[in-house]
């Protein structure tokens, strides 16, 4: 191997895919918007194909349009090792949610081609479709109609912003959404392996670190989710109905989330892994100063480490939902309670990126994920996972988004190092 290393050697090269990606991305108002199967994801993928041509990599789609870009090995009936995820951004979002992990796969397969080295089993590449939830309602699309886990209710949610069908962009992408929602895999799972996602933190614990920018991932939280949920009242006179005749929407609300504020305090203290956000809350269309809010709609999130914690608190909410619709002459309405599942690392491969790290002269620190990730699918589908974060500013899933660079070379040269001694 060369005797540069790759965070000084591939930095100019990792850098100027960010810029290329950034330039083609910016969203009119602010930050970045990628929609996932739409036209500038879609730029992104072409963007890569034409990378992989220069390097020389084999060049695959599946029938959900993920893509695969693998550097053959030496033998080639070993399972490869896959890294990679996805290229959407939330609407207005920051620029390295997911990117990160998609230019540390790259750069690594560059490197490799760089130095000359030849792996012992194939070097494979993924680039996830349609990761992020804001635009649907549906996380992790492209990677569950690859394990054969979306549904047609799925591609029936509607565009948060337009009348359109998770269905209907799809198409517009090039893809036939019935192949979306057939239950056959879309890839050979037992050819995997090993998995290893490079991420963003998306938090500060990272950040907030001198020596340890780079974290090896304990865990990944699952979460249960509401899109779209009601509260139903009655619209009455700001000042001709008195307190006892009143079915306020907005404080029978506050109330339910009060309450659930404290189960959930109470639930930590004794040892629950769960964090619970109420992002969305809107009144009416037709609210005004004057009138007594007769309905409210609102999305539920909330996450954990076991999805039999997630299952026992949707529970509790839904009946002190119930009880507080009976003390306050309200109703509460929730849709199609949306799912996916915690995911573990696997326990070898995390002591070996632990090795990695150690044999690149890189500190780390173990942390778990709160954001759920690919790799949780892949996790899902029998594949030994890992995810490696790197340190950001500015929490994530926001325009103020940043990473520097330097963080994420030590991150993508822990992921090459992994990769690279996997088989020694």
């Amino acid at each position: 191997m060369s005797e540069q290393r790759l965070r000084e050697g591939a930095r100019a090269f990792a850098e100027k895919v960010f810029n290329d990606i950034r330039e083609f991305s910016k969203d009119p108002v602010r930050g970045i918007s990628r929609q996932g199967y739409g036209p500038l994801e879609n730029q992104a993928h072409e963007y890569l194909k034409n990378i992989a041509r220069e390097l020389n990599l084999e060049i695959k789609v599946d029938r959900c349009g993920n893509l695969f870009l693998t550097l053959p090995g030496k033998d080639r009936s070993l399972p490869c090792y896959m890294t990679g995820s996805h290229a959407d951004s939330v609407p207005q979002g920051g620029h390295y949610d997911g990117l990160a992990g998609v230019v540390a796969a790259i750069t690594t397969l560059w490197w490799m081609r760089k130095i000359g080295f030849e792996p012992q089993r194939d070097v494979t590449m993924v680039v996830f479709r349609m990761e992020e939830s804001s635009w649907f309602g549906k996380a992790y699309v492209g990677s569950l109609a690859m394990a054969g886990q979306l549904t047609a209710e799925d591609l029936a949610l509607k565009h948060r912003s337009k009348d359109q069908t998770l269905a209907e962009a799809v198409r517009e992408a090039g893809f036939n959404p019935e192949d979306m929602v057939r239950t056959d895999p879309a890839i050979d799972f037992s050819k995997i392996a090993a998995f290893t996602e490079l991420h963003i933190e998306q938090g500060p614990t990272l950040d907030s670190q001198k020596k340890a920018r780079v974290g090896i991932v304990t865990g990944i939280r699952g979460n249960l989710r509401h899109k779209t949920c009601r509260c139903i009242g009655v619209t009455a006179h700001s000042g001709a109905v008195d307190k006892q005749y009143r079915h306020d929407a907005v404080l029978a609300m506050s109330d339910l989330l009060m309450k659930m504020e404290r189960h959930w305090a109470e639930w930590l203290v004794r040892g629950e892994d769960l964090v619970f956000t109420v992002g969305v809350f809107n009144t009416a269309p037709s609210a005004a100063i004057a009138i007594i809010p007769g309905e409210v709609s609102f999305s539920v999130d909330m996450r954990s480490l076991s999805m039999d914690t997630l299952d026992r608190f949707h529970k509790l909410l839904v009946a002190e939902a119930n009880a507080t619709g009976a003390d306050r002459g309200v109703t509460f309405e929730f849709d199609r309670t949306l799912v996916c599942k915690a995911a573990d690392v696997d326990p070898e491969l995390f002591e070996h990126l632990k090795a990695a790290a150690k044999k690149a002269d890189i500190e780390v620190m173990d942390i778990p994920s709160g954001a759920g990730h690919d790799s949780a699918v892949m996790a899902d589908m029998g594949v030994p996972i890992t995810m490696i974060f790197v340190a950001n500013q500015d929490g994530s899933h926001n325009w103020k988004e940043k990473m520097k660079l330097d963080d994420f070379m030590l991150g993508t040269e822990v992921l090459f190092t992994a990769i690279s001694t996997y088989d020694d």
